[in-house]
């Protein structure tokens, strides 16, 4: 059985249920009651467990106060106690074992301890998968007594032993400073060495900082930071090295008389100071006080001293930890963008968050790049892995992308050349990543995707719905299989719109599939805030109450309402015998000017853009580039120039009998208000166009 922390979950259930033969726990007799034994049976699927009535007088509970829950039984069990079973029985568990035995120790209602011994058979599925424990539970507090007077130990040096043996597993959970004092308030420890409080002091440049103060009252002014030559026993102890036991009050009186006076009101009858010693040096000194016993026996001091460096362990690892996190944590936030720019027609609102500690931590980024045009690219990535080396990886990739977007490559290009650049950088991580490319004053969105999450949008009425983006592989394993062609896929924001891009970490959650996890944060976004910035608040508390164990990046793009008249700018290349690029500047022309307000002569304007980018690709090399542009002045007029490297002029001709060709400049002269040809460098500029209402 395991109840140390309370459920299946704790235990290693799996998430699918399977049910068990349905058999109940056979109820012991009265010889089952007589010699304090009782069985349960426990549903995995469900998580219930089912206890006859002997089995909860082990735990000292009533029928009527049992609700079937092992977390309710859990509240007898000491806690680290707990936790050790809950690992036993989830190491049965995985590993394929039918069987599992073990001592643990509850409290009673009396405040007493009891040793109690249960025993689990594990039936299983026939794909393996564990369904139901069935088992008996026993009051073994008489075994054991027995066991340890036949090896002369007494009963208080054998719960002792224990207490040393169960905090040292404890503390291995421990991973800060402060997890290591609140497990030793937590475990009883103090209590069972009879101990009232504790204070510790931690080896820093020199001086002993004091992070544990001992009771209420206890502090004195002064002794926050003090040196190792001080007359205070902390220091005592560092300096030689050797525990100090006070057996008495008059001993503490004279033996630190400078301190004794601050604390004499506090009732101390005695203490114990041990240095904390990892890896043959001082880091600190730990203090137990007592104020109902005088004096030491050797077994005591044999197992404080033990304990001392069970807890010397644990510090130096706790310290290590928050130091490389610190290291690791800084290098990161370094390599993030250290302010956002403001982007005209657009709200953008950026989180990072890091969810573990020492140096797990990971390679999650954003990025927002200013482009021509008045356009915006935003990057959402996460390379592989949860150290230092996936965070410097990811400022690479960062900087690199950033450079190849400023180029004006298109978002394809720039993903492709991210993935040789990672594949080159000779490292055996990848990454996953989108690249959006947003025009705000159209509110088309150009996006791809290397093997990362796909991004949801938020409408303006808080609706939500997941965005299909058709992906390539990650980052550096396209390259490296040859695959670099990635597919753009493009959308349309309409003014309230709110593109939400994030890493996996936001979704992911133990037991559920990303299916789940998607629909989960749909659901949160929809009940959520519309303002942006609660919005991505809202999004990193929630997922930190969820205890996430990854890193999250959040980038949220609105769109605001288009651009006042005059002030839209589109420009976009066009390569040769790339259909998807052509799709795409249709596509784009096709949302600025009806995002400008062209009102009728929309059409107009899509159909002779189209006929001059069609003319430039067909008949000359090397692709071309589009703009569009509302000119200012007292009349507003839309302009299109698509300019291409030919510096051969083009010329009126008739349409030929099939009528397939020579119509496009026949329809710039009939469309168009004015158009003409300028040269541009070695190439050159064919122009036209529109007046358009207000």
């Amino acid at each position: 059985m395991s109840v140390g922390s309370g459920g299946a979950d704790a235990a290693g259930r799996p998430d699918t249920a399977a049910a068990g033969d349905g058999t109940a726990v056979p109820i012991l007799s009265a010889f089952g009651s007589a010699f304090r034994m009782g069985g349960f049976d426990w549903d995995l699927a469900t998580g219930t467990m089912k206890m006859d009535a002997a089995s909860l007088d082990v735990f000292d509970f009533e029928p009527d106060e049992y609700d079937g829950r092992p977390e309710t039984l859990g509240s007898r069990v000491l806690p680290d106690e707990g936790r050790r079973l809950d690992t036993l029985v989830a190491q049965a568990l995985k590993e394929g074992s039918d069987q599992y035995g073990a001592y643990f120790r509850i409290r009673r209602r009396d405040g007493s301890q009891q040793w109690t011994h249960t025993q689990g058979l594990v039936h299983r599925d026939p794909s393996g998968r564990p369904v139901r424990i069935v088992g008996v539970v026993r009051d073994a507090t008489h075994e054991l007594t027995e066991s340890a007077a036949r090896l002369g130990l007494d009963e208080g040096r054998r719960q002792r032993a224990g207490v040393v043996e169960g905090t040292t597993a404890a503390l291995a959970y421990a991973r800060t400073v402060q997890d290591v004092i609140d497990l030793l308030n937590d475990s009883h420890a103090l209590e069972h060495f009879g101990a009232a409080s504790l204070v510790m002091g931690l080896l820093e440049a020199g001086r002993i900082h004091l992070v544990a103060e001992g009771p209420e009252g206890a502090f004195v002014p002064g002794t926050r930071f003090t040196r190792v030559d001080e007359p205070y026993p902390m220091s005592e102890v560092i300096r030689t090295l050797r525990p100090r036991f006070i057996d008495s009050s008059e001993d503490f009186a004279a033996s630190f008389p400078v301190l004794w006076p601050h604390i004499k009101g506090l009732g101390i009858t005695a203490a114990a100071y041990l240095p904390l010693i990892a890896q043959a040096r001082p880091i600190g000194a730990l203090g137990l006080l007592y104020s109902d016993r005088t004096g030491f026996s050797e077994d005591e001091r044999t197992l404080l001293v033990a304990l001392s460096s069970s807890i010397a362990q644990s510090l130096q690892r706790a310290m290590l930890y928050e130091q490389e996190h610190d290291l690791a944590e800084g290098l990161q936030q370094a390599m993030l963008p250290r302010r956002i720019p403001d982007v005209p027609g657009a709200h953008i609102a950026v989180r990072y968050r890091s969810a573990r500690l020492g140096r797990d931590v990971g390679g999650d980024w954003y990025d927002v790049i200013p482009l021509p045009g008045g356009r915006v690219g935003a990057v959402i990535g996460d390379v592989q892995g949860h150290d230092t080396h996936a965070a410097a990886v990811m400022g690479q990739l960062r900087i690199v992308l950033r450079a190849y977007a400023a180029e004006g490559h298109t978002p394809a290009t720039v993903m492709a050349r991210a993935s040789v650049f990672l594949h080159e950088l000779d490292t055996d991580r990848f990454a996953t990543c989108t690249y959006a490319e947003a025009d705000p004053a159209t509110g088309v969105v150009q996006m791809v995707r290397a093997g990362h999450v796909d991004p949801l949008v938020r409408e303006a009425d808080g609706t939500c719905r997941r965005v299909p983006v058709e992906g390539g592989l990650p980052l550096g394993l396209s390259a490296e299989f040859g695959r670099l062609d990635y597919p753009v896929t493009t959308l349309e924001l309409d003014p309230g719109q709110t593109l939400m891009l994030y890493t996996d970490g936001l979704v992911e959650k133990p037991g559920a599939d990303l299916d789940e996890g998607l629909e989960w944060l749909s659901s949160l976004v929809r009940r959520g805030p519309a303002d942006l910035q609660q919005l991505a608040d809202l999004l990193c508390d929630v997922v930190a109450d969820r205890g996430g164990e990854d890193d999250v990046a959040i980038l949220l793009l609105r769109r605001h309402a288009a651009y006042a008249a005059g002030g839209g700018r589109f420009r976009q290349h066009v390569a040769q015998s790339d259909p998807e690029a052509l799709s795409s500047a249709r596509h784009m022309i096709r949302a600025a000017v009806r995002a400008w307000g062209a009102g009728s002569r929309a059409d107009e304007i899509e159909l002779v853009a189209d006929e001059l980018m069609t003319n430039a690709l067909m008949h000359t090399d090397g692709g071309a580039i589009i703009t569009l542009r509302i000119l200012p002045g007292p009349e507003r007029r839309l302009r299109v120039e698509v300019e291409d490297r030919s510096s051969a002029l083009p010329r009126r001709r008739e349409a030929g009998e099939a009528g397939v060709s020579g119509r496009g400049l026949l329809l710039v002269d009939q469309l168009s208000d004015s158009w003409g040809v300028e040269s541009r460098g070695g190439g050159k500029c064919v122009w036209c166009e529109f007046a358009v209402a207000d």
